[in-house]
């Protein structure tokens, strides 16, 4: 009943809620990006929610669109801004996912949306990971996030799906504000981000 009736509605009200509460904080980051990024303030990106159904997640743009002379966008590390790596180091980047989550395209706790690209590449039991919806914060999140590996981050995932329950929920809510306070496994090392995921790693 909680996974399927209460979770939803309270990621409705939470979220509503949230958008209502941040709203002077969000309008003050769109407004410094909108300059930092030269009118750009939102990245757009089509990702895999429940049972594999794309939807386009909404994240601030912590990244400019910098390339080289052949048109190739450069590496992450070199196109994060400072005011970027600021809004992505106290995950103030995440805000616009509340947007998903009252649109029922994600939830608050979940495993996180992860590229297109990936499905093809998952085996039977990491696909398991979109029989729920996908969350602005999981248990992967708060158990290492970006500085673990992809095959240790999956088995967190699967974990989850497993065992949501309301107690799981908000263990993974206060542990994640303990970590964005501490800003803690933002990224892995020698990555701006995260290495991408190739089958194997």
């Amino acid at each position: 009943m909680y996974k399927s009736i209460i979770k939803p509605l309270l990621d409705f009200f939470l979220s509503l809620i949230g958008i209502l509460l941040i709203t002077p904080i969000f309008i003050l980051i769109f407004i410094v990006l909108l300059f930092d990024n030269k009118g750009n303030p939102f990245f757009l990106q089509r990702r895999p929610g429940k049972n594999g159904k794309l939807f386009t997640l909404i994240k601030f743009k912590t990244m400019n669109d910098r390339r080289n002379h052949d048109g190739i966008l450069l590496p992450d590390d070199l196109r994060l801004t400072a005011v970027g790596r600021f809004i992505r180091k106290t995950s103030l980047d995440e805000i616009p996912q509340l947007i998903n989550v009252i649109k029922c395209d994600m939830s608050i706790v979940g495993p996180r949306p992860l590229l297109t690209e990936y499905l093809p590449l998952y085996n039977n039991e990491q696909i398991r990971r979109h029989d729920v919806r996908p969350g602005i914060t999981g248990w992967a999140q708060v158990n290492g996030r970006n500085a673990i590996s992809w095959g240790k981050k999956f088995k967190l995932d699967v974990w989850y799906v497993e065992n949501v329950s309301f107690l799981l929920d908000v263990k993974i809510l206060l542990m994640t504000f303990g970590n964005v306070l501490k800003r803690k496994d933002i990224s892995k090392d020698g990555f701006a981000t995260t290495e991408a995921f190739n089958g194997r790693n």
